[in-house]
């Protein structure tokens, strides 16, 4: 169970996206963006050594895009993961903790898939030991699924493709309210998030997909 802890961060979580998120192939918004934290959850790392969070956040009143951010925090370097790296906080409990896209941490990885399957469940960004009741998930597969393999960006997403052949694990950066997963979908989350102008919207978050 990851305990939160609510206390200063320097710089905050949006101030190191601030700068991080117009370099990213599927960010379509202003190059100096005025980030605002629209939703999200944290899943539990099994060893509690890493902390895991799906941030989603917008830019404000710039453009209807909503961008969901895979976290992980450690507190000590992720050998190899350097071009991955988002920056270091300093935290008011924990120290120096280092920021990465969770997309290239296998941590992060499996975590996704354990909810994917059931094996895991989503949790409240900021109440400890809460459920959050707003992500769903399904999995259609029998057993569990094989390790994705290297993250790719895309235009729109990060796409997994499993080393053996299997589903395709495709994680969706820009969010679209009520999308839907596509027919060859074996597993997928959804969640929700708040938009720039003050409404609720809910999408599809990551999706499993046959190839």
């Amino acid at each position: 169970m990851a305990l939160i802890h609510h206390t200063t961060l320097s710089p905050t979580k949006v101030e190191l996206l601030a700068s991080w998120l117009p370099t990213r192939p599927w960010y379509h918004g202003p190059a100096a963006p005025e980030l605002v934290k629209a939703g999200g959850f944290r899943l539990d790392d099994p060893a509690g050594e890493v902390g895991i969070e799906f941030m989603i956040v917008t830019a404000g009143t710039a453009g209807p895009e909503a961008y969901l951010v895979p976290l992980t925090y450690r507190g000590a370097p992720l050998p190899g993961a350097e071009h991955a790296l988002i920056g270091t906080m300093e935290h008011g409990v924990l120290g120096t903790r280092w920021a990465y896209d969770g997309c290239h941490d296998p941590v992060l990885t499996a975590g996704l898939l354990a909810l994917i399957e059931g094996r895991a469940e989503a949790q409240a960004q900021s109440i400890t030991d809460t459920p959050d009741r707003e992500v769903a998930r399904s999995c259609a597969g029998a057993g569990p699924v094989p390790g994705p393999g290297a993250p790719v960006d895309t235009d729109e997403a990060t796409e997994f493709a499993a080393p053996d052949g299997g589903p395709v694990l495709r994680l969706r950066r820009v969010l679209t309210a009520g999308s839907t997963a596509p027919d060859d979908a074996v597993g997928e989350v959804t969640g929700a998030w708040q938009q720039p102008d003050g409404t609720r919207a809910r999408g599809l978050f990551a999706t499993l997909e046959k190839r």
